[in-house]
């Protein structure tokens, strides 16, 4: 049987779903304390015509709600129904953290960095272990969203693991503002679908517990380029313009503050500065002491600590200082 015949038989969780359907399957790994069931619903769109199947996940961190919001739009604008192959979306992976807005399970252990979990671990590797044998083999491709972690608002942007050739290319086809070449973490989501061969792209954009329109705006736009790139895309939908293309950064490092105080933050995020330009202010209480935060060096601000006060320490400006010409 041929990988095409095997796409005609798509089977995720026990279902089978035949080409040119529409399908929501509902992923059930425990329950609540009250005995409610926790259902994920995992909703399947396939062309008649046979093709890649895509996989979109978002809400790995339960509070990262912008991210979401990008595969809710991708579902209510129906980009999702393919001109052929499949899309899979799964908006809210962990639905345990969102419903009580929190980044962690509630084993308090972080899903991504569990993958490829255990058949009888905690629960959040329970979860990661059936979602990695039953859901994930089925993808060629994946497109996962996420938000900076706590008050940390994150330009939007795509990580990808530079030793990776075709993800590399795909990133650039999704032209986010910027492009982040980093390694891929261990017990990641992106680390166990770079084992199995499957090429992944990591969308960051906004901050934990928000939802930021222009965020979403280019995630979106990104998932319209990439599906165009793949022939994915229906001819109805027409491609955002393309302004410039992404930035790609090799090298940043996050600038800490020297003070503890109330954080004044002076420039927007994703902007060029240059060494010694004023970024932010530190001031204490009581109108006594006003420090003001300079840039280090030239480079793009690509996450800001949006945090209304600090400690001394505490990240605030992550700024680039290699980019790839």
């Amino acid at each position: 049987m041929t990988k095409t015949e095997e796409k005609d038989l798509l089977n995720i969780l026990g279902e089978e779903i035949p080409l040119g359907s529409s399908k929501t399957i509902n992923f059930n790994i425990a329950k609540l304390y009250t005995s409610t069931k926790v259902e994920i619903p995992i909703i399947i769109e396939r062309s008649r015509k046979p093709g890649p199947t895509i996989l979109i996940t978002a809400g790995i961190h339960g509070d990262e709600v912008n991210g979401v919001e990008v595969v809710r739009q991708i579902i209510a604008k129906k980009i999702n129904k393919p001109a052929k192959g499949t899309i899979i979306c799964i908006p809210v992976l962990n639905v345990f953290g969102f419903l009580n807005m929190d980044r962690f399970f509630p084993d308090g252990r972080d899903l991504n960095r569990v993958f490829p979990g255990t058949k009888n671990g905690s629960l959040a590797s329970r979860f990661a272990y059936q979602f990695v044998n039953e859901i994930l083999p089925v993808a060629d491709f994946c497109l996962d969203f996420h938000t900076g972690g706590g008050s940390r608002f994150n330009a939007a942007h795509i990580r990808v693991d530079p030793k990776n050739e075709k993800s590399v290319v795909l990133a650039k086809i999704f032209n986010a503002p910027f492009t982040l070449l980093s390694k891929n973490l261990d017990g990641s989501y992106r680390a166990t679908c770079a084992k199995k061969g499957i090429d992944i792209l990591l969308f960051e954009g906004g901050k934990s517990q928000n939802n930021n329109r222009d965020v979403a705006r280019e995630g979106v736009h990104g998932t319209i380029r990439v599906l165009h790139y793949l022939e994915m895309l229906r001819p109805d939908f027409v491609m955002p313009d393309t302004l410039k293309e992404t930035i790609i950064i090799k090298k940043s490092f996050w600038m800490r503050a020297k003070y503890s105080g109330l954080l004044h933050i002076k420039i927007p995020i994703g902007k060029y500065v240059e060494k010694g330009e004023m970024l932010a202010t530190i001031t204490d209480p009581y109108g006594k002491m006003r420090h003001i935060v300079k840039s280090s060096n030239d480079g793009y601000i690509i996450n800001v600590n949006e945090a209304p006060i600090v400690y001394k320490g505490d990240a605030i400006f992550r700024i680039t200082t290699e980019l790839e010409e």
